[in-house]
C-alpha cells in the first residue's frame, strides 16, 4: 500500500516537472519573440510586452522590469477580484517570463521589418498557444479580461483584443503610423496561429455517404481498407424511406482517395464533408 502511495506521489511529480519544463519552454518562445522580432523594431503588438517595448522606446525603461511591474500589479488585481486558483496559475509565469526575457540575448535578426512582425507573430502565437494548452498563464494584460468576465460577463477574447489594439494604438505617438500598422498586422497574424495551433496542426474531416443503389458496395469497399465506419439509419426527407447513411472519419491525406472509391462505385452518391478540429474515442 504505502509503495502504491510513494508511486503515485513520485508520478506526481514527474508530471509537475515534465508541465514546469515545458511551461519554460513556451515563455522562452515568447521571449525569444520579443527580444529578436519586436523589441528591436520598437513594435509594440499587445499585452504587457507590448507596453514594455512602447516604454522603453519613449523613455529608455528596462523592458524585463517593466514586464515585472506590470505582472505584479496584475497579481494584486488578481488577488483582489479573482479566485486563490487563477492567482496561482498566474504567479508563476508572471516572474519567470521577464526573467527570460532579461537572460535572453535581444538584437536584430532580420532587417525588414514587415518580414520581422510575421515571423515574431508566428514565433509569439506558438508561444502563447502552448501555455494556454498547458492551461497556464504568463499574467500581465490577461487578467483584466477575466475580472471583466466574472463581474460584466463580457467575453475575454474581445475584451483582450481591445486591451491588444489600445496598446497596439500608442505605437503612433511613440514609434509612428507605419509602426501602428505593423504591429496590428502583427495581431492578425498571431490571432490566425493561434487558431490553427489550438485547433490542431492534423486537421480531420467527417464524410457522411449516401446512395440510392450502392451504399452496400460503398460499405464493402470502406471496411476492405479499414476505414473507421459508423453506419446511421436515416429517413430522406422527400422520400420518407428508410435508408443507411455511412459516417467516415478520415486525414486530409486520405480525403481524396475516399471520394475517388465512392465515385468510382456510385458517381452520384451524395457525399458531405465536414471539418473536424478534434477527435477523442474510436468509431462504433
Amino acid at each position: 500500500m504505502e509503495n502504491q502511495v510513494n508511486s503515485k506521489v513520485s508520478s506526481k511529480r514527474k508530471k509537475a516537472i515534465v508541465h514546469t519544463l515545458l511551461f519554460l519552454v513556451a515563455l522562452e518562445i515568447v521571449a525569444i519573440s520579443i527580444n529578436f522580432f519586436y523589441a528591436p523594431i520598437n513594435v509594440a503588438a499587445g499585452g504587457a510586452t507590448g507596453i514594455a517595448i512602447l516604454l522603453n522606446a519613449a523613455f529608455g525603461f528596462d523592458r524585463s522590469l517593466t514586464v515585472l511591474a506590470v505582472n505584479i500589479l496584475s497579481i494584486f488585481l488578481a488577488m483582489i477580484f479573482l479566485d486563490r486558483s487563477t492567482v496561482k496559475k498566474i504567479v508563476f509565469g508572471s516572474f519567470a517570463l521577464p526573467i527570460l526575457m532579461r537572460i535572453t540575448p535581444s538584437f536584430q535578426i532580420i532587417d525588414d521589418e514587415l518580414l520581422a512582425v510575421m515571423i515574431g507573430g508566428i514565433v509569439f502565437a506558438t508561444g502563447i498557444a502552448f501555455i494556454y494548452r498547458l492551461d497556464a498563464s504568463s499574467g500581465g494584460t490577461t487578467v483584466p479580461p477575466l475580472i471583466l468576465k466574472k463581474y460584466f460577463n463580457i467575453n475575454t477574447a474581445y475584451s483582450l483584443l481591445v486591451i491588444d489594439m489600445i496598446v497596439t494604438f500608442f505605437n503612433i505617438f511613440v514609434s509612428g503610423t507605419n509602426a501602428f500598422f505593423l504591429a496590428a498586422f502583427s495581431l492578425m497574424i498571431t490571432s490566425i496561429v493561434m487558431r490553427r495551433i489550438e485547433i490542431g496542426l492534423d486537421l480531420k474531416q467527417q464524410v457522411t455517404i449516401m446512395s440510392n443503389d450502392h451504399i452496400d458496395d460503398i460499405k464493402e469497399r470502406l471496411m476492405s481498407d479499414e476505414q473507421n465506419l459508423t453506419i446511421m439509419n436515416v429517413r430522406g426527407g422527400y422520400t420518407d424511406n428508410n435508408r443507411d447513411m455511412l459516417m467516415v472519419m478520415v486525414d486530409s491525406q486520405s480525403y481524396r482517395q475516399l471520394l475517388n472509391d465512392v465515385h468510382e462505385i456510385d458517381e452520384k452518391a451524395f457525399v458531405v464533408t465536414t471539418n473536424v478540429t478534434e477527435v477523442h474515442g474510436g468509431m462504433l
